[in-house]
């Protein structure tokens, strides 16, 4: 999935403006304006449409958790250069203090049945053996499980 889908999943999903998508950069100190914010949420054909970049979507998800969970004492979480699947799944599952039992139960909403073994794969470090990379079909899996249980009102957005 690119950076642009799972910000605006985010957003859909648990009903931020953009004025709170701002709020949520600013508490990684990170400095966002309107424009851009709409220009990352537009569909990407159309006109204006701009590419959120890894650093960016990194910043937005460590001030998801930091919304969610408050901000942890000491030196902050540094955004990522470069971000893979695994690394959202792994943020979006500390933002919403999310354990196994939790995501395996938010995936059967979207008939989608796994191990805790097959899961617990995808939050291990790269060098591992049992590592497994997420692939894209799995992140959108998670996010639609999340809008599912967190704001079914709104319409599935693709």
């Amino acid at each position: 999935m690119n950076n642009n889908d799972v910000l605006r999943r985010v957003r859909y999903t648990f009903d931020l403006s953009d004025s709170q998508v701002i709020e949520v950069f600013s508490l990684t100190g990170v400095k966002v304006t309107n424009e851009q914010v709409r220009s990352w949420l537009k569909q990407d054909a159309a006109e204006g449409f701009t590419v959120l970049a890894d650093l960016e979507l990194s910043s937005f998800l460590n001030g998801f958790i930091d919304l969610k969970r408050g901000k942890r004492a000491g030196e902050q979480a540094k955004p990522e250069n470069s971000l893979n699947n695994n690394m959202i799944f792994q943020k979006l599952r500390i933002a919403l203090n999310l354990k196994a039992e939790d995501i395996l139960d938010l995936l059967q909403l979207v008939d989608v049945q796994m191990s805790k073994h097959e899961l617990s794969a995808f939050f291990r470090k790269p060098g591992n053996k049992h590592y497994r990379v997420c692939k894209d079909q799995m992140l959108h899996h998670f996010l639609q499980a999340l809008q599912c249980q967190f704001n079914p009102s709104v319409d599935n957005v693709e």
